[in-house]
């Protein structure tokens, strides 16, 4: 994150707010449940106010697996009732954000058959790990059948496909040759998180009444509560360093892994959470990607933990490790990781040699997990609770803390989080989020035939390809990243000619990025890719310098700042990428192939990783 004063100009969306400093709700965290919350809340038509230290979506939110699941290993906890909402929201996404949300066909090597069957019902009792022996087949063919029990919703998705060993290679031939079954189940993935969360913020703001300060659904980023005052929320604008008190009927903490620090803050001790560290790297490699088959590899490895070999955008996401979590650092992920990652990737496909020139993009963060104190990290429940907690500093407001939460539950749990607020505020809900259309997922062109007849009525002119890749980023929402196009000069960037000038302007103008590393991380995909040069973010910043007001100095500042961080925080050395031709669509080489038939203290931090 940027530490610098940019301007001490005070931002519209943050006047909104200062202007009348008050609200029924005021939520601190802008990741995804805080974002979904405020939607939800907004539909109900409540007063109410979002504010993120950093960027949206850019802690927790920002560091996930970019997996929508039911959470299938979840069963071996016991946790039946997550288990049972996530499968019900996974397939809910899937309808509701098409746009984003593609179905995901899953695949476990399985190299035994009854290993496992013993300590099971052990591990389901006691949440202690009692072997680092892989589960057999017997075992996965009892969680697969479970689940898919819980997955029956009008075939949303296909039933679990066991193969044995022949039938296994000859369907993906790249994988070790000593193991004895595969089962290929279907879940979901999410392939823009941080655009999806930007989607559900436009909603929240869609159904605010009123202009301005008048409006019932205000937000601002890089804005951070302090403390308080005079029975208020302290917030301070990171970016002009103005502070002002905001008063709530119901503050809602939804700082993620902060959330004990975030009451510290207001003078309360709490000690809910103990988020665990995950990291990430993703690699460029064809030869892997070729050898997935489009399909993510869920497994486990040697010592007990589970992890995943995952294509997107013409790249290979390798993933997680779960280890105890030090929020005083920051999270980075180390060298160790990555060779970790190197063994299972071999683990899997022995065949396939991976290095540290393959890795493009690096990212590590915390989990928001409840304590856990000596439950093995694999056991701690992903499950979440809201706790009212009492704050002295703030007597005439209820203090609702968030306690875990993932992604793929964020509009249940949105819900729910609404539901404990507006019984507080005693106000009734009156809007069910369930099967409503997010953002660009309205109407979106599901079908092929679909897609084409929408992007012909929306050529405007443009080119038939930039049209579809336009759809492919906003969903139906590219309607106004269309007019924007049309209604001002736009060229298409010479470094990365997928991107035009006003397109990058209009993440300024209309989606609140503040800081060229927004754009790099958030608004785009540009660095999970690979695809960062310096000619790339010269280009980038003279566009936002334009948009922002920035001088030469706050322009070259910003292009150092998001050097260092990619540097420091994603082991992205900038001169030593390429632009990579990128495939965003779900019609690239990492879609998931048809189904078969038989088949401060106080907000996010810099970095952050939900669970899925």
């Amino acid at each position: 994150m940027t530490t610098s004063k940019k301007t001490s100009e005070v931002r519209d969306n943050v006047s909104r707010i200062h202007e009348r400093p008050n609200a029924q709700v005021l939520i601190i965290g802008g990741g995804i449940n805080g974002i979904a919350t405020f939607r939800d809340l907004a539909l109900q038509g409540v007063d109410v106010i979002l504010v993120e230290r950093n960027d949206y979506a850019s802690g927790a939110s920002a560091a996930s697996s970019h997996m929508i699941h039911g959470g299938i290993r979840y069963l071996e906890n016991g946790e039946f009732r997550l288990v049972r909402e996530s499968v019900e929201e996974r397939n809910g996404l899937l309808k509701i954000a098409p746009h984003y949300v593609k179905p995901l066909q899953t695949t476990m090597p399985i190299f035994s058959t009854f290993s496992g069957i013993m300590n099971a019902p052990l591990r389901m009792l006691t949440h202690k790990q009692r072997s680092t022996k892989e589960r057999g087949a017997l075992l996965i063919q009892i969680g697969m059948t479970l689940y898919d029990s819980f997955s029956r919703d009008g075939g949303t998705v296909p039933k679990h496909v066991f193969r044995l060993r022949k039938a296994a290679l000859k369907d993906m031939p790249a994988l070790n040759k000593n193991l004895k079954y595969t089962g290929t189940y279907y879940d979901a993935s999410v392939h823009e998180p941080e655009r999806l969360a930007l989607d559900v913020l436009k909603d929240g703001l869609a159904a605010g009444q009123g202009e301005g300060s008048t409006s019932k659904a205000r937000s601002a980023n890089y804005v951070e509560a302090v403390g308080t005052r005079d029975g208020g929320v302290l917030l301070r604008d990171v970016e002009s360093g103005t502070e002002f008190v905001v008063t709530a009927d119901v503050i809602v903490n939804a700082s993620g892994p902060w959330t004990d620090l975030t009451n510290k803050a207001f003078g309360a001790e709490s000690q809910y959470m103990g988020g665990t560290k995950g990291s990430h790297i993703v690699v460029d490699s064809p030869e892997l990607l070729k050898a997935t088959n489009g399909r993510e590899l869920f497994f486990e490895n040697n010592d007990g933990r589970i992890v995943l070999i995952y294509p997107l955008k013409g790249r290979v996401l390798i993933g997680t490790t779960d280890l105890e979590a030090d929020m005083s650092q920051p999270a980075i992920c180390t060298e160790e990781e990555v060779d970790y990652f190197f063994d299972l990737v071999k683990h899997v496909f022995p065949s396939i040699s991976i290095t540290r020139d393959h890795i493009v993009y690096r990212y590590s963060g915390v989990r928001p997990l409840p304590k856990h104190d000596d439950l093995a990290a694999g056991f701690v429940s992903r499950d979440y609770r809201i706790v009212e907690t009492e704050v002295a500093a703030l007597p005439k407001s209820k203090v609702l803390s968030l306690v875990g939460g993932k992604w793929t539950t964020f509009r249940a749990l949105s819900a729910h989080l609404s539901t404990e607020a507006t019984t507080r505020l005693g106000v009734q809900r009156t809007v069910d989020t369930t099967g409503m259309p997010i953002g660009g997922g309205k109407d979106f062109p599901v079908l092929p035939g679909d897609r084409a007849r929408w992007i012909t009525d929306h050529l405007n002119g443009l080119e038939r390809d930039q049209v579809d890749r336009l759809l492919s980023r906003y969903g139906t929402r590219a309607e106004n990243v269309i007019q924007t196009l049309i209604d001002q000069p736009s060229e298409a960037l010479t470094s990365d000619p997928t991107f035009t000038s006003a397109e990058i302007a209009y993440f300024a103008e209309r989606e609140d990025a503040v800081h060229l590393i927004d754009v790099v991380l958030r608004r785009t995909n540009i660095a999970f890719v690979g695809g960062v040069t310096i000619e790339l973010l010269t280009e980038l910043a003279g566009v936002l310098a334009t948009s922002l007001g920035w001088d030469d100095e706050v322009r070259d500042g910003e292009i150092e700042d998001t050097i260092e961080i990619l540097r420091t925080f994603h082991g992205v050395e900038v001169g030593s990428q390429h632009v990579p031709s990128r495939s965003t669509d779900s019609s690239g080489p990492d879609a998931a192939p048809a189904p078969e038939k038989a088949e401060s203290p106080v907000t996010a931090a810099a970095s952050g990783s939900p669970q899925a």
